[in-house]
């Protein structure tokens, strides 16, 4: 006699899917899977599963009847609904298997490979929050929901889809390298060919590859003090030499960098996380040194779009005359961070390899969405998003400054052509990651500002704000908690 699924043991999360169908598909799948139910274990009928859930048996029924085609259930004749013998991805389990020996010693064989010391943590659940004024996270009302679905029914519809299904090998979308080319680099000063362009995962997977093939024990490395945490781990983890280059209201000083300098990373646009932008006079002096002392400069240009003030100023690589700026760009910030489609411009023997070191570990990035990424970008579809998106940033930060000049917290950079993002200062002893603890209480999030430092304050009464994903209604009231926070001894 065959066993039973009881209908108890199946059981609806409203996580699994947003309707009653695709929550019960996902539970009878779970309970079929984790009890290793055997071909031929019944499920409960239609109209007792129904009745313990809650449901309408007509869900059920439709629901088993798609489970049936997709081969997790059989009907049997005279006797309802079985498990299947073609489960897919049947979950086995040896018999009789026992442990013999130690389980490996973890900790030895990954001695050589550390956990990063620095890294921005923002809690999953910063949606909660009543006042979260992180950075780098979308605001969901301000993007075309409708626009993108288009351009994914163009990309997975049947005249895409035999070219996007193919192994690339390391290609990319030639539909998005030419947008990069004809319409992206062009506002930032810069020409390149397709043998200059390579897509990434975000700008993050840009910023390893190049790290990767430039960085040596051997090679003096120099960023910014504060900077982006993940350019000190990124060279930590390369064994680079590290000089963390102090920055001023205008960004690296090129008369500091050391002698024997070979790379230099940095944020010239927008400087994180004090928003400083660097002038003309020194990019141009930092091309100059490049050039005389023989070294290499990766400029990661995350925010360029975010210029709502006044008109950015030339990347450095649009000076760039000898190739020796290495550009970083990304589309996850201006559309949203989940998108990770970023890309690197550099001389065609930098990507050549870079694309091969990239192939090796993930090919290239999904072919489709970089399709459904040149579509939005084509169609116009980008542009648009990108006037809207400035013109609430610029609401933003007006309610936002006229709330910290009303208060007693001080601005200790912010971008001069915009930006999402705002470097503050707490009272003397502030402690900015305590600070923001005891903020949580009032459903208040900010950044502590340690993070940027390799070497931080003692305490460290910066922190950064962002208003790319708060509404402007609720900045006051936000910025007042955090006042008066800040102010408790």
């Amino acid at each position: 006699m065959h066993s039973r699924i009881a209908p108890e043991v199946i059981f609806l999360r409203d996580s699994d899917a947003p309707t009653r169908q695709g929550q019960l598909a996902a539970a009878i799948v779970r309970a079929v899977l984790e009890s290793r139910a055997r071909p031929g274990t019944r499920l409960p009928s239609s109209r007792s599963l129904a009745g313990a859930l809650g449901l309408s048996r007509m869900t059920v029924t439709l629901v088993y009847q798609d489970l049936v085609s997709q081969g997790y259930l059989e009907t049997i004749p005279r006797s309802g609904i079985a498990v299947a013998a073609t489960v897919p991805h049947r979950r086995l389990r040896a018999q009789g298997a026992r442990r013999t020996e130690e389980p490996p010693d973890w900790g030895h064989w990954l001695s050589d490979h550390h956990l990063p010391r620095r890294m921005i943590r923002k809690p999953a659940n910063w949606r909660d929050f009543r006042y979260p004024f992180i950075y780098g996270q979308a605001d969901p009302a301000l993007f075309d929901h409708n626009a993108w679905r288009d351009c994914a029914r163009r990309a997975l519809g049947t005249r895409d889809f035999a070219e996007l299904a193919a192994d690339r090998y390391g290609a990319d979308d030639p539909l998005l390298v030419d947008y990069i080319r004809s319409n992206t680099l062009p506002r930032r000063g810069i020409t390149a060919g397709p043998d200059e362009v390579l897509v990434t995962l975000g700008a993050q997977n840009a910023l390893f590859l190049a790290v990767e093939l430039l960085a040596r024990a051997d090679r003096l490395a120099v960023t910014e003090e504060p900077g982006y945490p993940d350019f000190a781990e990124t060279l930590r983890r390369a064994q680079s030499p590290t000089t963390f280059l102090p920055v001023d209201d205008r960004g690296l000083r090129p008369g500091d960098l050391p002698g024997n300098t070979r790379l230099v990373i940095a944020t010239p646009s927008h400087h994180i996380p004090t928003g400083a932008t660097m002038p003309l006079s020194r990019r141009r002096e930092l091309i100059a040194r490049a050039g005389q002392r023989d070294f290499l400069i990766i400029e990661d240009d995350y925010d360029f779009e975010m210029s709502y003030l006044a008109p950015p100023a030339p990347a450095l690589k649009s000076l760039d005359d000898e190739g020796r700026v290495i550009y970083l760009g990304s589309f996850s910030k201006s559309l949203f961070p989940g998108l990770r489609i970023g890309y690197m411009v550099g001389p065609a023997a930098l990507i050549a390899q870079a694309r091969a070191l990239r192939s090796i570990m993930l090919r290239h990035p999904p072919s489709h969405l970089q399709r459904i990424t040149a579509y939005f970008l084509a169609l116009g579809h980008y542009d648009a998003h990108i006037v809207r998106l400035r013109q609430a940033m610029k609401r933003r930060r007006a309610v936002l400054e006229q709330a910290l000049a009303a208060s007693t917290l001080r601005i200790e950079g912010a971008a001069a052509s915009g930006g999402s993002s705002i470097w503050l200062s707490g009272p003397a002893g502030c402690d900015s990651a305590d600070l923001a603890d005891r903020l949580v209480a009032d459903s208040v999030l900010i950044e502590p500002g340690a993070v940027f430092f390799e070497t931080p304050p003692q305490p460290c009464p910066l922190f950064r704000l962002g208003y790319g994903s708060i509404d402007e209604t609720r900045i006051p009231e936000g910025v007042a908690l955090i006042e008066k926070a800040a102010n408790i001894v």
